[in-house]
């Protein structure tokens, strides 16, 4: 008896070699039946093997990364694309244009990267930003002390999880701040971004309580999947997340006006489709966004996130890229909650004691310790990595709360000072 066989639907998964989201995508993926074809801006070891497995794509290149993206899918049709990151959003947009497959446009995922562009669109739709200014690395900032109102906060146009921001009180502060910043945006990653490293944002501090909102637009309208409250005060001088818990206990509509804003915000950016995250701060007038990104939450925090019956945030978002149904997205009932563990100092990591107590506190589900013996520690502003991550669900967001904090107290970190790493090798 002969038969056909269905084609397996095949995804392009954007992956940057130093990302932590490979394994959650990839694991759903193959939950899904659904062939993976993985790019990365470096080959693969594994790409002369299995050519049809792995692609080497030029990730600063769009161009030429569109012709090496058509040229493979000539022999091997691409069903979906996926960026993961904020590297790879825009990149996934354009090679989604030239496949002809659906996809954000390039100017709403370029928008959203850039967050000088992203305040200009925003505030002309009358989505509630912070007021800003754009200045230059070559404007004297001494001078420019002299015109701020304070508090305000300085920061990078494009570098992700707060690296380079600062909040400045004061003249001598801003001075320092934006020194500081211009020092970040010379080292080689920063200023491979090109022209936008020679830029600066300045904007006024939103005092209030920041929350995460997590979400899927579907054809232009906002599913809210997760929100998140942040209850640690976001103050400043630097701007270093931990924990984050869901459900959030903000009341029901203010919980409401946030999820507005979002879906306004997107709108005004000319998302349409995909993974949203954003960052708000609320107060007694109102959110105001900080943030919205045409990606999903980033780091390892997605494992907080079950939805249905335990469908994964990945397997989700794999579900929508390739036109496949969504059993539920309705969270489960559970709060549930991570910590992004801060470093706590410079230096040379030893070795983290206390693991096993850690794990032990009821509510701990997992540990992820993804710094290693051995590694350079570069707290903010300068740095952008955590220590690892703490996760914990339990019936209210409170003991969640608790048991990431309980966690994190029993856990010691032994780091080094640089020249005794060096002696002790």
């Amino acid at each position: 008896m002969t038969g056909v066989t269905e084609q397996m639907p095949r995804v392009l998964l954007l992956l940057p070699t130093t990302t932590y989201r490979s394994g959650a995508f990839l694991e759903a993926a193959k939950g899904l039946g659904v062939e993976v074809v993985v790019a990365s801006e470096r080959p693969n070891v594994f790409q002369e093997a299995q050519p049809g497995r792995y692609l080497s794509l030029d990730f600063f290149n769009p161009d030429k990364a569109e012709r090496q993206a058509i040229d493979f899918a000539a022999t091997r049709p691409i069903d979906a694309i996926v960026g993961i990151d904020d590297a790879t959003t825009v990149l996934a947009a354009a090679l989604s244009g030239a496949l002809s497959l659906p996809h954000n446009s390039v100017a709403s995922t370029a928008a959203s990267r850039d967050k000088h562009q992203m305040r200009d669109l925003l505030s002309r739709d009358g989505v509630p930003v912070p007021s800003y200014v754009l200045r230059s690395v070559d404007d004297d900032p001494v001078l420019e002390a002299r015109r701020m109102v304070y508090p305000c906060v300085v920061k990078p146009l494009m570098l992700s999880a707060s690296r380079g921001v600062i909040r400045a009180d004061d003249e001598g502060q801003f001075v320092g701040a934006v020194r500081r910043l211009e020092a970040i945006l010379r080292t080689p990653d920063a200023a491979a971004l090109g022209d936008i490293a020679r830029q600066v944002l300045i904007e006024a501090f939103v005092p209030g309580r920041e929350v995460a909102l997590e979400g899927l637009l579907v054809r232009g309208e906002l599913h809210v999947l997760a929100l998140f409250d942040k209850p640690d005060p976001l103050d400043g001088p630097f701007f270093e997340e931990t924990i984050y818990v869901t459900p959030s206990r903000l009341s029901a509509p203010v919980q409401a006006e946030i999820a507005s804003c979002t879906a306004r915000a997107a709108r005004a950016l000319g998302l349409r489709d995909g993974p949203v995250h954003a960052e708000l701060r609320v107060n007694r007038r109102g959110p105001s966004v900080i943030e919205v990104a045409a990606r999903s939450i980033g780091g390892l925090c997605s494992r907080t996130l079950r939805f249905g019956t335990g469908l994964s945030l990945e397997e989700l978002i794999l579900r929508h890229a390739l036109g496949m149904g969504i059993p539920s997205l309705e969270r489960e009932r559970r709060a549930a909650g991570v910590m992004m563990i801060p470093i706590p100092r410079a230096g040379v990591l030893k070795e983290v004691r206390g693991q096993a107590e850690a794990r032990s506190v009821p509510g701990i589900e997992e540990i992820a310790i993804t710094a290693h013996a051995g590694e350079d520690l570069v707290p903010l502003p300068e740095g952008a990595r955590y220590l690892g991550f703490i996760f914990a669900r339990a019936e209210s967001p409170e003991r969640v709360e608790a048991a990431l904090r309980e966690a994190h107290r029993r856990l010691e970190f032994i780091v080094m000072p640089p020249r005794e790493a060096k002696g002790a090798d």
